[in-house]
């Protein structure tokens, strides 16, 4: 469980976030803060996994907080949430480490999709023993250029593009099955396009059961 900060001076907008917050899976919200010191004394008694915070704050600038609250607790990351939107202040931010800035007046879809890339980041890498250059590129949202693999027969390359898009759809995975009625086709058609997806590690497959309690493989996206 992801727990936040919300650090606003802004009691009606401390309460869209509070509503924005809870919006979200696997989130909690562990207390708020109206200033700076309010702020600090928060992370420094509840050791939050975030802080979502405002920069003009009544006794000082969030900015400049940012140092302190890495000193009291240094693996509580920091959201900036704020109106600031001048070159100086985002480059600021940036070299001290924020790991987002949602510019005012934080808008649902931009809100909730900042704070779940935040938690599925913190998530995988809790998960991972090494690092791959792989990884880092997507956690750091590269893309590198890849080798256009060579035609392969019975994989059609406009199939393959629909069959990816719909993949991507399904962030709780998808079986051959569901996958084969989404595009049109046999099942065994699905699982060829899908298996040939594992084998280029575009994606993954584990087996679950399904509703009778037989064994049948979902497929996720990576």
């Amino acid at each position: 469980m992801l727990r936040v900060v919300i650090a606003e001076d802004d009691f009606r907008v401390a309460q869209v976030h509070e509503k924005f917050l809870a919006k979200i899976k696997q989130v909690e919200l562990a207390a708020k803060a109206k200033d700076c010191a309010e702020t600090l004394a928060a992370v420094k008694q509840e050791r939050p996994d975030l802080v979502l915070l405002d920069n003009y704050m009544p006794d000082g600038l969030g900015i400049e907080l940012i140092d302190e609250l890495r000193k009291e607790s240094p693996e509580t990351d920091v959201i900036l949430v704020s109106a600031a939107n001048e070159r100086e202040y985002i480059e600021t931010a940036l070299r001290k480490g924020v790991k987002g800035i949602i510019l005012k007046p934080a808008e649902l879809s931009q809100f909730t999709a900042t704070i779940e890339k935040y938690r599925k980041d913190r998530e995988k890498l809790s998960n991972q023993e090494t690092i791959d250059q792989e990884y880092l590129d997507e956690l750091f949202g590269v893309k590198a250029v890849k080798k256009e693999a060579p035609a392969v027969k019975g994989i059609d390359p406009l199939t393959m593009q629909k069959v990816q898009k719909l993949l991507e759809q399904y962030e709780e995975g998808v079986t051959a099955e569901k996958m084969g009625e989404e595009m049109g086709a046999s099942r065994t058609t699905a699982r060829r396009y899908l298996e040939y997806l594992v084998s280029t590690d575009d994606c993954y497959a584990e087996l679950g059961y399904g509703i009778v309690g037989r064994p049948e493989r979902k497929y996720f996206v990576k």
